[in-house]
């Protein structure tokens, strides 16, 4: 497949590539076509299987090669070291204008805020009843959080290394499936229709080829930029993961063994693929 991909243009294999990631979002939402009940616990699950498949897919994909084309040793490594730093930095500086996720409160609880259950700042002021404002809060924050998915994925595809551009995008593919199923599943429980639920979730995962098509281009036209590249999106998604994902499959009782176990699975399991597609 790799030899068949190699014949066409870099910048939209990233752009294909990105899309299909984003669009696994729209198809991890479609169980609402049959259900608006998911468990806590099953949610914990997904969720927690997601972390290990991109924390696999940040580790091989991203840092590992981040330090091979930075030259290795200490140069390699002095690379990526600041690249992630930047990376992890500059998501925290973006997430301090958008709500908290909240993933598995706004997919499975349903009760009324008090209004206090986000961070109110200047960009968001909705006039919607506080369970609607959270939820809608909500899904600005994880379409903005899917902003570096893409980038990870454009960047993978920079240099022509076709494989790896393809293992990132099932990686985060493989983790907005249960992203999709969280946007969409508190969208239902306030009477939207399941095709506008999932419209919604599929929109948010629309964001990637955009930073897709950032991160091809720039690698493109700036070769010398590709090591720090790689490690700026692994430390963008490092702290995706850490501050978002984790907690919030560790937050339950009864489930945060389950969710590690996942997780584990999750990461061995990418690291499998990413190794063979490789």
């Amino acid at each position: 497949m790799v030899e068949y991909l190699s014949q066409f243009n870099l910048i939209w294999l990233g752009i294909a590539a990105s899309t299909c990631a984003g669009l696994a979002t729209g198809i991890g939402s479609l169980p609402v076509f049959f259900t608006k009940n998911i468990s806590r616990k099953l949610l914990d699950a997904l969720l927690g299987a997601a972390a290990g498949v991109m924390l696999a897919a940040t580790s091989f994909s991203l840092i590992v090669p981040a330090i091979e084309k930075g030259g290795g040793g200490i140069p390699g490594a002095t690379i990526a070291l600041i690249g992630i730093l930047c990376g992890g930095f500059f998501i925290d500086f973006v997430d301090k204008f958008f709500p908290d996720t909240n993933l598995l409160t706004n997919a499975v609880n349903g009760k009324e805020l008090n209004g206090n259950g986000y961070k109110r700042n200047f960009l968001f002021n909705l006039d919607m009843s506080p369970a609607m404002r959270k939820i809608w809060l909500f899904v600005i924050a994880i379409t903005i959080h899917n902003f570096p998915e893409g980038l990870a994925v454009g960047v993978g595809f920079g240099d022509g290394d076709i494989a790896n551009g393809i293992s990132l995008a099932i990686g985060i593919g493989l983790q907005n499936l249960p992203e999709g199923l969280a946007v969409a599943l508190p969208l239902l429980r306030e009477k939207y229709s399941k095709f506008r639920a999932f419209l919604v979730a599929l929109a948010t995962g629309l964001v990637e080829p955009i930073g897709g098509l950032i991160g091809v281009g720039l690698v493109q036209i700036a070769k010398p930029i590709l090591p720090f590249a790689l490690a700026f999106a692994a430390g963008a998604m490092l702290f995706v993961i850490s501050n978002e994902i984790i907690p919030e499959t560790q937050n339950h009782e009864g489930s945060s063994k389950l969710a590690t176990h996942a997780l584990l699975i999750g990461f061995v399991v990418m690291m499998f693929l990413d190794n063979t597609l490789g």
